[in-house]
């Protein structure tokens, strides 16, 4: 009886410490309910590439890509103090996670940064996490399987933003349909 009591509070505490830790994941999903954040998970599928045209090498690096998730939050919807607020816990997440620094830059007061997880020829995810006062901050999710970042920035090189490339539009209409719903809810 006393071996099960131990146990017992060993399984608690090592729950409780795990379901603490701080993971992208984690913060995925919570900023689902949190109001004012624009969530969504999308299939690789709907970038709707067109692939006639495209190399084995560019159709390998699009059929690496298994799907997209983007959660955000328009600086609009926040104050300063929010922003900040979330701005420092993304930093913190990818300070203590197992994400390697891509590459970094800043524009026009934006400031991007691309993580990814994996080894280098054979990537699992691309994480690109942005922020600034125009914007919000964000974070873009790309999940896969043996993923080659280098094969999939000459890949997106080719790729055409047109009517026969990629419909923009579908992205805009999201992100209009879940403005116009946040607004409802208010």
């Amino acid at each position: 009886m006393k071996k099960l009591f131990i146990y017992s509070i060993l399984l608690v505490a090592f729950v409780t410490v795990s379901c603490k830790t701080e993971s992208l994941q984690s913060y995925l999903v919570e900023s689902q309910e949190k109001e004012g954040f624009i969530t969504f998970d999308l299939p690789a599928s709907v970038l709707q590439l067109s692939m006639d045209k495209a190399s084995e090498q560019d159709k390998e690096a699009y059929q690496s890509i298994k799907k997209i998730n983007i959660t955000g939050v328009p600086y609009k919807n926040l104050d300063e103090a929010s922003y900040e607020a979330e701005k420092e816990k993304l930093k913190s997440i990818f300070k203590k996670s197992d994400y390697k620094q891509l590459m970094k830059f800043k524009k026009d007061g934006a400031n991007a940064t691309i993580y990814y997880s994996g080894d280098a020829d054979a990537i699992d995810e691309i994480v690109a996490f942005g922020y600034g006062k125009d914007m919000g901050v964000g974070v873009a999710r790309l999940l896969g399987e043996n993923m080659n970042v280098g094969k999939i920035m000459e890949m997106m090189q080719k790729v055409k933003m047109d009517a026969g490339g990629v419909d923009l539009k579908q992205f805009k209409m999201i992100f209009d349909e879940k403005d116009r719903s946040s607004e409802e809810t208010e």
